[in-house]
C-alpha cells in the first residue's frame, strides 16, 4: 500500500518536511517514490507547498495520507479539489446524457 507521509529534513532545531509518496513498509526517512511538496513549520504562519495535480493523482490511485499530511492537504485546498472532482465524476457516470 502507498502512503503519503512526511519525511523529516533539516538540521537540529530547524525541522523541514517533505510530503512524499512511499511504500507503507518503508521507514520514515526511507526510500520514497515521489516528493509531492514540502512543509516548513518554523515561520509564523507556517509554509506549505503542494503539487496539487500529483497529490490528486496519488489520492486517486488509493494512496492513504497520514493524519498530519491529511491536515496539510486540507489547509492547501487539495482535498476540496479532489472531493469536487469525485462528485463531478460520479454525477457524470450516473447521468451520461449530460456533457
Amino acid at each position: 500500500m502507498v502512503k503519503l507521509r512526511l519525511r523529516r529534513m533539516g538540521a537540529n532545531d530547524q525541522p523541514f518536511y517533505r510530503i512524499v509518496a512511499l511504500d507503507a513498509r518503508e521507514k520514515r526517512d526511507g526510500k520514497y517514490i515521489e516528493c509531492i511538496g514540502w512543509y516548513d513549520p518554523k515561520p509564523n504562519p507556517s509554509k506549505i507547498n503542494v503539487e496539487t495535480e500529483r497529490a490528486i493523482y496519488w489520492l486517486g490511485v488509493g494512496a492513504q495520507p497520514s493524519d498530519t499530511v491529511r491536515s496539510l492537504l486540507r489547509k492547501a485546498g487539495v482535498l476540496q479539489i479532489w472531493h469536487e472532482r469525485k462528485i463531478a465524476e460520479k454525477a457524470k457516470t450516473e447521468n451520461p446524457d449530460t456533457k
